[in-house]
């Protein structure tokens, strides 16, 4: 059985969201933003590799597991359902078959795969929606690591 990791960065620090995952064992991030790009410091796609390459672990854009714009404004007014439901006609498209394929390729090579997305609460963000796509085709435990600032 595969462990596969998941979390947000919404609210985190870098130092914070750095040390969740190394000490959750993560060896790549899979990074199932739609849009990698980010407000925060330091978690837009480049800035966001060069801190996980400096601390040993790989990254990887998989944007066709991306929220489309919709799931992205349901998920904002709070609207879960709306979000599961626009997101699960999304894992439909060629698009989210083919990097959820790769997922899964990743996963079963034996190392410690991540998936990140912003929302802290993994109930209220695709990733969860995710995990449950890659564990109806490959046994894996599921493990949700949470970056939270204690300031």
């Amino acid at each position: 059985m595969h462990i596969l990791s998941t979390i947000g960065y919404e609210s985190a620090t870098m130092p914070d969201f750095l040390e969740a995952l190394t000490e959750g064992g993560v060896q790549l991030v899979a990074d199932i933003r739609a849009v990698a790009g980010s407000r925060r410091p330091g978690f837009s796609k480049t800035r966001l590799a060069g801190h996980l390459l400096e601390n040993g672990i790989d990254y990887v854009h998989l944007r066709g597991l991306g929220t489309p714009a919709d799931g992205r404004a349901a998920a904002r007014s709070g609207n879960y359902a709306e979000l599961e439901r626009i997101y699960q006609e999304h894992l439909a498209t060629a698009a989210a078959r083919t990097d959820l394929d790769g997922l899964i390729q990743l996963i079963e090579s034996g190392r410690r795969v991540c998936l990140l997305c912003y929302e802290a609460d993994p109930a209220h963000c695709h990733r969860s929606l995710v995990a449950a796509a890659v564990a109806s085709r490959v046994p894996i435990e599921l493990q949700h690591l949470y970056a939270v600032s204690e300031d």
